[in-house]
């Protein structure tokens, strides 16, 4: 199928049903990574264990994705992209029968291990192959699809994860994922266009993707461990990040003596648009994922909602994204991402900072009507940073460029959600306790979340512009 000389206003039906293709496969691990963390006490209850070694069950599944990103750019270098996608979506169906079946907690751990694991080849492979797909004049309608995988798991998952764990048992967190993967996997194979290896005459960097892989895991691990201390100032978070920092020194060095030809070639950065795209990515998932980490917990401890509740409570931030999904895809399309970015900060800043005056008195409405607003510009800034740093590379960079976006991302994330929750944890810790001093922490969060916001213009600045649009 040729892709890049389409040039119809409206997408092709051929590109339409493979972008689908491609999103439908990625739901399972997007819902799977938010509906675990309802299932938390009932596992801890079922396998008789404590809450430290559950919390290795998610833990150790995004250790074991960020360790999967750097091989699945040599993958796809190496074979068939859509066989590829296609036996991971099915691997993670597989495994997650497996978790589903656990017969102790050791066992339990491991599979979700494999579901990380796999689920890390997914991710970049997703995002790589819908560019290669689109073509670049359609590059941002056909991104604003393949998100919405991203966008049911966070608002869907939590809520579906509540009905089953109350109705059911965790069991069938994991089988509802065979029901998905059932359904998706036909659909892809009948679908989707056969992708010739990106580079078949590329080796495999085995020195290089062991230096990025321990990289990313230490640096995560370090990162969640302040989460667990309050603080980043402890010794097992300076150990491991400090690891993570000198690994990506050798990373550098070894990048330079191999002039380039390793999995993750330093030269993208030097493209200004790829750069200002990354930095960007940074600094959106600090500023989007820390928030929504204490979003439910600011419902459930001065609302006093129960998790089902709070998930539902974030629902009009998820139909906001929705909303403005097409629209955004079009005008990343027509004018470039620069200005669709810096219009979207705005709008996130109109609806960020009156969180950090929020009380347990304020009107349910008024929250709703934030989170909505803040939900219609989240696609605004993450669609277009992403599309953007794929914007001007040919197709043999293409794994190498999904391979650093990932990295950046889950590093992003990682560090965005750690670091909101310390600083709750922090400026509560050192107030006498009440609703008044506990409020005063969430308040430092949203405003460190916005502060983020505000710095993401920076880099917006030198982002894709189409003049002639």
């Amino acid at each position: 199928m040729s892709i890049d000389k389409v040039k119809k206003p409206g997408l092709p039906k051929e590109i339409l049903t493979a972008a689908w293709a491609i999103a439908l496969g990625a739901i399972a691990p997007m819902l799977d990574s938010t509906m675990v963390n309802i299932a938390i006490n009932k596992l801890t209850r079922d396998f008789n264990t404590t809450l430290d070694i559950i919390q290795w069950s998610i833990t150790g599944y995004v250790l074991a994705l960020a360790i999967a990103v750097p091989i699945s750019g040599w993958l796809m270098n190496k074979f068939n992209g859509k066989k590829v996608f296609v036996g991971a979506v099915i691997a993670f169906g597989v495994i997650s029968i497996l978790a589903g079946i656990s017969w102790d907690i050791s066992s339990f751990i491991f599979f979700r291990l494999l579901q990380g694991f796999s689920a890390g080849i997914i991710t970049p492979l997703m995002s790589t192959l819908l560019v290669k797909t689109a073509g670049p004049e359609n590059l941002g309608r056909v991104m604003a699809i393949v998100s919405t995988p991203m966008i049911f798991g966070p608002i869907l998952g939590p809520v579906i994860g509540g009905l089953i764990v109350q109705g059911a048992s965790w069991h069938w967190i994991f089988f509802i994922n065979v029901i998905i993967v059932s359904i998706a996997a036909p659909f892809m194979m009948k679908t989707i266009p056969d992708f010739k290896p990106f580079n078949k005459d590329s080796k495999l960097d085995i020195f290089g993707i062991t230096v990025l892989s321990i990289m990313s895991a230490s640096m995560i691990y370090g990162i969640t461990r302040a989460t667990d201390h309050a603080s980043f100032n402890n010794g097992q978070t300076i150990l491991w990040v400090g690891i993570g920092f000198v690994l990506a020194v050798i990373y550098l060095i070894y990048n330079r003596i191999r002039k380039n030809q390793t999995v993750l070639p330093m030269n993208l950065f030097l493209r200004k648009n790829f750069l200002a795209a990354s930095s960007g990515l940074f600094l959106a998932n600090i500023a989007v994922m820390g928030p929504m980490l204490i979003l439910p917990l600011f419902f459930q401890n001065f609302r006093h909602f129960t998790s089902s509740e709070a998930a539902l409570a974030l629902v009009p931030q998820g139909v906001g994204m929705l909303v403005t999904r097409p629209m955004i895809g079009k005008m990343i399309d027509k004018i470039g991402a620069k200005y669709v970015v810096i219009v979207s900060l705005m709008l996130s800043l109109i609806g960020t900072i009156p969180l950090i005056f929020v009380t347990d008195k304020t009107n349910m409405i008024w929250i709703s009507i934030l989170l909505f607003i803040r939900g219609t510009s989240f696609g605004g800034i993450m669609l277009p940073l992403t599309s953007d740093a794929y914007t001007g590379l040919d197709s043999k960079q293409l794994p190498e460029a999904g391979v650093g976006i990932n990295i950046i991302e889950n590093l992003g994330s990682s560090f965005g959600s750690a670091a909101i929750a310390t600083i709750v944890a922090t400026v509560t810790q050192g107030l006498k306790p009440s609703i008044s001093s506990n409020l005063r922490g969430y308040h430092a969060g949203f405003f460190i979340s916005a502060i983020v916001l505000a710095l993401i213009f920076i880099p917006s600045l030198f982002l894709t512009h189409k003049k002639n649009a």
